[in-house]
């Protein structure tokens, strides 16, 4: 399956210095507004150390991992809804994204302009206001197209009654956009089993904190004021605090040196690691595994598929002849080492098509077609 988070922010954040990091491209980083005229895409994997033990066990030639694409979305600025900027080309980029990854400020930098007051949270309040207006624009179109299309369905009760009800949603999502709540524009489209025009404003999202060089050792930016405001605001677990100057400047470094440099700074764990891995839990995916002396593949499925689904990832062709499913998971093979002592204990199971593929599942698809 495709997935797609954007970087989105006021202008100069550093948005396309991290995504110089978490792709090892070389997105222009300058230090003016809009460089980044078009949105860059790329595609990165997703860090998953399962895989090595899996080539091993398997004697595999190669291994897939999973990936996800990452989309530079240029600066937006105050009144893009109504075409300032670039607005409205970079609102509807937005639209296309499964994650809107918000790359706030939160260092000092003199030789680096700000476009803003420099506090975090009014950034993220200002880019949240444009999705908002967009939103609204798109709800009251819909309000339109959807009261023309009721006068046309009176004799269709069935189709009515569903016109009606997205009705009755539209409206409210209005007064939520007017209110300019979000978290209630969140909960309704969450809530409801209506469908109706995608809205920008409820887009799952993660903030990044990007704090300076120096507060990345002995994880400094905790005392970072602006740091500490996003936290309180959106939660620890939304919240990832990295250098994307440090990040890009370990992603260039040659990879025998990248270890003594994340050491310098104290550093477990590579920033742009765990954004990666942050936009596959906070989508609801999970990975299940191929594996054969040729390769290793991981696949990522939406948390709760059940098997037949998820063999349509592999090929059409298993989902549509689907017969059964052996399945061993992650943990009982690496607990026994080997898939023969998997075999011997009785930890690869034949499952029929109901079975909800679980995370770490390595699975062999019987098919008939």
């Amino acid at each position: 399956m495709s997935i797609k988070a954007g970087l989105v922010g006021l202008p100069n954040v550093g948005k396309s210095t991290l995504f110089n990091a978490l792709t090892n491209s070389s997105v222009p980083a300058q230090n003016y507004p809009f460089c980044t005229i078009d949105p860059h895409v790329a595609i990165t994997h997703v860090p998953d150390e399962r895989l090595t033990l899996l080539k091993k066990i398997y004697n595999s030639q190669t291994i897939i991992p999973s990936t996800v694409t990452f989309v530079d979305i240029a600066g937006l600025v105050k009144g893009a809804a109504t075409g300032q900027g670039l607005g409205n080309k970079f609102l509807s980029h937005i639209q296309e994204v499964d994650l809107i990854l918000h790359v706030l400020r939160c260092f000092d930098d003199p030789s680096i302009t700000a476009t803003s007051a420099g506090d975090p949270l009014e950034d993220y309040e200002t880019i949240l206001a444009e999705l908002m207006l967009k939103d609204l624009e798109a709800v009251e179109k819909r309000l339109e197209k959807v009261a023309h299309l009721i006068k046309q369905q009176r004799s269709n009760p069935v189709l009515l009654k569903e016109l009606t009800a997205e009705q009755e949603l539209l409206n409210t999502l209005k007064q939520a956009l007017n209110d300019a709540d979000a978290n209630k524009v969140r909960t309704l489209i969450a809530q409801s089993a209506v469908k109706t025009t995608p809205l920008l404003s409820a887009k799952n999202f993660l903030i990044i904190a990007n704090v300076s060089e120096d507060d990345i050792g002995d994880q400094r930016y905790k005392h970072n004021t602006a740091y500490q405001k996003l936290v309180e605001r959106f939660g620890q677990e939304k919240v990832i605090p990295l250098s994307a100057k440090l990040e890009s400047d370990i992603a260039s470094l040659p990879p025998e040196e990248v270890a003594d440099t994340m050491s310098m700074f104290g550093m477990t764990e590579r920033g742009i690691d765990r954004v990666i891995r942050a936009t596959y839990i906070n989508l609801g995916l999970i990975t299940f595994f191929t594996c054969g002396p040729k390769e290793i593949h991981a696949w990522p499925i939406e948390r709760d598929t059940n098997v037949r689904k998820a063999s349509s990832e592999i090929h059409t062709d298993l989902e549509r002849g689907f017969i059964c499913a052996e399945v061993l998971n992650y943990a009982d093979l690496f607990a026994l080492g080997s898939p023969g002592a998997a075999r011997e204990k009785g930890k690869i199971r034949i499952e029929g098509q109901d079975y909800i593929v679980h995370d770490g599942d390595i699975i062999i698809v019987r098919f008939n077609v």
